[in-house]
């Protein structure tokens, strides 16, 4: 193997221990080997994209793209920093597109058509996303991800009927697979299983809570953050939580998993009081650091995560009901 090359083996083998540093340095060594090396910008824009650096992650895939126009991993790989977290949906199926077109293996055609996919539902359009939908292969799949990614894709559209075989599948090929398990929940509830979706749930909660912990910010950091983001909601909806009552703990507890609650919620509102008057209302609130830390892209989304998630829950718990009310035959506004 020349040096080149073992540069790059030892990045990518560095990238799977987890040392995204000692992998930026073995591929900008091989870019002092070979400064127009496609293959070595795109490790460099994986290691960035590791590290949170996603606007230096795209530049490099750019750059690998530029130097070689048929990479279709680097589309890809930048295909997925553009999903998520850049949210620029556009450039995403721009990518997504050429891809397809390069693509000889069905493993390609179907990692195109997942991120197409999730860029067509980042923008909104369920439409086109499920016409997409009918493009991927029937299988089975080599790969047991994609077995998984396409049952979940397939459920997100309402395609219960051939999301079902699928999910069942990748929790049988992959058991440690916790998204697997969290989507079976999911469709034994809409089929009306109450207890096996409970029994997929619990599963899923177990397997999260097996990864190891590497929380973005310290407990203490996190709830600080959680009552900022309390702070910073309406007086209105501020009202109905006091800051004192803010909690945080890594995940749901068994017992409200049990009693219905999502075990992914980013919170949840413990209420006690009259007709959702906030002066009659005690409310405890529990937020959930795995969950919020899971779907936040970057430290910098945490907080923002969680005021969203407290300006959902709060109104769906005391503000729609008072519509609901006011609303109501005989009532008097």
């Amino acid at each position: 193997m020349d040096q080149f090359s073992a540069h790059l083996d030892r990045g990518w083998d560095l990238v799977q221990r987890g040392d995204p540093r000692g992998a930026e340095l073995s591929a900008r060594r091989a870019l002092e080997i070979d400064a127009q090396s496609p293959e070595a910008y795109n490790l460099l824009g994986y290691v960035a994209a590791l590290k949170g650096e996603f606007e230096e992650a795209v530049e490099h895939y750019r750059q690998a793209i530029a130097l070689d126009d048929t990479y279709l991993e680097a589309m890809l790989n930048a295909a997925e920093v553009y999903v998520h977290p850049l949210s620029d949906f556009d450039e995403a199926i721009r990518l997504c597109e050429l891809a397809l077109d390069l693509a000889e293996t069905d493993d390609e055609v179907v990692d195109a058509l997942l991120l197409m996919f999730d860029a067509l539902l980042g923008k909104g359009e369920v439409d086109r996303a499920t016409e997409l939908s009918h493009r991927f292969p029937e299988g089975p799949f080599d790969n047991p991800q994609h077995t998984f990614l396409v049952g979940r894709a397939l459920y997100e559209v309402g395609n219960l009927e051939n999301a079902t075989p699928l999910i069942e599948e990748s929790v049988k090929r992959s058991p440690k697979n916790a998204e697997a398990w969290y989507y079976l929940g999911l469709v034994r509830d809409e089929r009306g299983d109450t207890q096996a979706a409970t029994e997929a749930f619990l599963r899923s909660r177990d397997l999260d809570l097996t990864q190891p912990s590497t929380p973005v910010l310290s407990r203490e950091t996190f709830e600080l953050t959680a009552k900022r983001a309390l702070a910073a909601l309406s007086p209105m909806l501020r009202a109905y939580v006091r800051e004192q009552e803010v909690y945080a703990a890594d995940a749901p507890g068994v017992e409200v998993v049990v009693d219905g609650v999502d075990p992914r919620a980013l919170l949840l509102i413990d209420a006690v009081g009259n007709e959702g008057q906030p002066s009659s209302v005690s409310a405890r609130v529990f937020v959930y650091q795995r969950n919020v830390e899971r779907l936040a892209a970057s430290i910098d989304q945490i907080e923002a995560e969680i005021r969203g998630a407290l300006e959902r829950e709060i109104t769906a718990t005391f503000i729609e009901p008072q519509r609901t009310d006011s609303s109501s035959p005989g009532t008097l506004n």
